[in-house]
């Protein structure tokens, strides 16, 4: 299954925003120290860098050292790194699209930290990954903010509804 790579960067997601890891790079000002993904060369990912937000829901962007990635927050509460491998379609991960959104989302909790949650773009390639620290950001506010950069991912597929899946909502069928 190949779920393994996806879940190895939302545990270094969840870590660098759990440790606010950060490299000081002069008296005032630091820098996120992160490690690009496989496919951050990628000339999508770089229509999805120069679109992101400088603040998301009052929290201010951070400079980082690594290419299509982003973070907001001191400390850190929200990292983006564009580039990451498109996963596979599942049934384990709940997709969601969140409302007048154009991107669908995988979205998992983190097994260090309850409260930090890690989505990853879904039917996009290259995909996005964001680790959400939701004690200090509405994670419903951050994908409303990015949806204007990560929507410029060819998109090659979505999540399906209720009625695609073939399962029928309570009290759509009448009994007689």
């Amino acid at each position: 299954m190949k779920l393994k790579p996806r879940r190895a960067i939302a545990r270094a997601l969840a870590v660098a925003i759990a440790s606010g890891v950060a490299v000081p790079l002069a008296a005032c000002s630091q820098i996120v120290a992160l490690e690009p993904a496989a496919d951050a060369a990628s000339p999508a990912c770089a229509a999805v860098s120069v679109r992101l937000p400088d603040r998301i829901a009052g929290v201010a962007g951070r400079e980082t050292n690594a290419q299509a990635t982003g973070a907001w927050g001191d400390p850190t509460s929200v990292v983006l790194h564009c580039g990451v491998p498109a996963p596979p379609p599942t049934s384990a991960l709940p997709c969601v699209t969140p409302p007048g959104g154009a991107v669908d989302w995988l979205v998992e909790q983190s097994e260090e930290d309850e409260l930090v949650y890690v989505v990853t773009s879904y039917g996009r390639a290259p995909a996005v990954s964001v680790a959400i620290d939701t004690r200090v950001i509405s994670s419903l506010a951050v994908l409303d903010a990015l949806d204007v950069a990560v929507s410029q991912l060819p998109q090659e597929g979505s999540c399906i509804g209720v009625e695609e899946a073939g399962l029928i909502a309570p009290g759509s069928v009448s009994e007689g």
